[in-house]
């Protein structure tokens, strides 16, 4: 079904008004990662809660607690949860966004300050930190609701909002307090929700939409190894004693091959060979090599094969080294032998993978590699709480609607995509709802988010709150009246679906 056509004018018409909006919440420097920005973190909050409140939306704050960052104890900024409709005759869609940000200075490499939007006069585009990741996608749903109220037209769904300020910090506390609240039944805000929509992801390119029914999960590991008391002179020390680095550099040389297999015994035997249906569904996605090297910036790619650089994102595990700590990294010449240093590397799984499976099998095989070198120095590893992977039947009906909507809206079948990042959210959503996740992308994958020069296509902000809206029609038109079981690979759901 259609969204109604006076809808859909009426987000062009008010273009200007939803941008200045964007700016408003992009000058917010909502940025989690940085303890001294956590008031900034809260008034974002506090200000889309006002928003939500001036549509008439029963809104809470809710207080998830407390946390340590960086040594400090910080209070979490709220999830700002809101309820809008209960009519029993209709579907209800539960949104999830975020409102934080990554951080961002001009001296990173902006071209603009990154916290006031700037629309390109020549292209259209809006570039500030949040604009794609997730302000402008968080203000899509807002634009929906703008354009409702105002012409005085009913929505076809009773809506329930669920946004967040720690994503981009692992969403500490939003999980518990998920599983709580489903718990409290009819009492609960979000007693009765059908389906979940997720706008926090992107297309492949800049061409063509997509649906994403799959996330890879994620452990951080930190290898520690120490050995003298200070840093050494290498004139005095070296080939004297132990050296901490090359212990380390040995170690994480034995994590990952040159084509990207991960070395730890077992990990990739978890995953089985992709079968032909597969192959052939990442060859039809409209995305190439070429595609890769652009974003890359080199041509880089570990094959010339684009179905397996498609699945070496989405369906394969991937091991990547991100640093060492500790040691001499500034420009010149030090000779020193670091007394202690950390190398950190994360694990991307796909199902039947999970980070309590992972773990153990990692810390176990770089504790034997170690022993084997007969070293005097000590070794430990340490690991950041790992977030599952996800993935489920993209046939639901809650994916039959957001293919319609998107043909309606940008005229074009989309890709179904499985994302090589994570969202921690969606698995305690998965197993508390029962519900079938979409995640529904509004901006483009050229959009540099969590990078400088962060932006949202003018086009894709407008058409993408269209996008919304007419999803939201579809959802309440779509027929389920033969339920495809939902086939969540690391956690079973039900039969609902759920938008974030």
């Amino acid at each position: 079904m259609p969204a109604p056509q006076q809808f859909l004018e009426y987000i062009d018409e008010h273009a200007d008004s939803f941008i200045k909006r964007l700016a408003e919440a992009v000058a917010i420097r909502s940025v989690s990662g940085d303890g001294a920005r956590r008031p900034d973190v809260i008034k974002m909050g506090a200000w889309l809660q006002g928003q939500l409140d001036g549509y008439g939306i029963q809104t809470k704050s809710v207080d998830l607690g407390t946390h340590v960052q960086d040594g400090q104890e910080l209070p979490l900024p709220p999830a700002v949860v809101g309820r809008l409709g209960d009519d029993s005759e209709k579907k209800t869609v539960l949104v999830y966004g975020h409102y934080d940000v990554q951080p961002a200075e001009k001296s990173d490499g902006w071209n603009t300050e990154p916290f006031t939007l700037y629309e390109d006069p020549d292209t259209g585009r809006l570039y500030g930190r949040g604009a794609t990741d997730d302000k402008g996608p968080v203000l899509g749903w807002l634009n929906v609701l703008d354009a409702h109220m105002a012409l005085g037209l009913e929505l076809p769904v009773n809506l329930r909002f669920c946004f967040e300020g720690m994503e981009e910090c692992g969403s500490p506390g939003l999980g518990k307090f998920i599983t709580s609240e489903v718990a409290r039944g009819k009492d609960g805000w979000f007693d009765g929700v059908d389906c979940v929509c997720v706008c926090d992801n992107f297309w492949l390119n800049d061409r063509t939409p997509c649906l994403t029914y799959g996330l890879r999960g994620t452990s951080y590991f930190n290898v520690h190894v120490s050995g003298p008391a200070q840093d050494l002179h290498s004139g005095v020390f070296g080939r004297m004693v132990y050296e901490p680095m090359t212990d380390l550099i040995a170690l994480m040389n034995m994590l990952v091959a040159p084509d990207g297999k991960i070395l730890v015994p077992g990990v990739e035997d978890m995953v089985p060979p992709p079968t032909a249906e597969e192959r052939a569904m990442y060859n039809a996605i409209d995305y190439t090599v070429q595609d890769v090297e652009e974003l890359a910036g080199a041509p880089i790619t570990l094959s010339s094969d684009k179905a397996e650089v498609l699945m070496g994102r989405m369906r394969y595990p991937s091991l990547s080294l991100h640093g060492i700590e500790g040691a001499f990294s500034t420009p010149g010449a030090k000779t020193v032998i670091p007394a202690s240093v950390t190398g950190k590397f994360s694990i991307r799984m796909v199902p039947p993978q999970t980070p309590e499976i992972i773990e153990p099998i990692v810390i176990s095989y770089l504790t034997a590699e170690f022993q084997k070198r007969k070293t005097k120095n000590t070794l430990r590893i340490d690991t950041v709480p790992g977030v599952r992977p996800w993935a489920v039947d993209h046939n639901h009906w809650n994916y039959r609607a957001a293919k319609r909507a998107t043909e309606l809206i940008w005229h074009k079948t989309p890709d179904y995509t499985r994302e090589g990042g994570s969202l921690p959210p969606v698995v305690p959503l998965t197993e508390s709802l029962g519900a079938n996740i979409l995640l529904l992308p509004m901006g483009r994958g050229d959009d540099a988010a969590h990078s400088t020069n962060e932006k949202m296509d003018r086009s894709n902000f407008l058409d993408g709150s269209k996008l919304l809206g007419t999803y939201l029609y579809e959802v309440a038109a779509i027929s389920p009246d033969t339920p495809e079981p939902i086939k969540v690979e690391e956690s079973q759901g039900g039969g609902r679906c759920m938008i974030m």
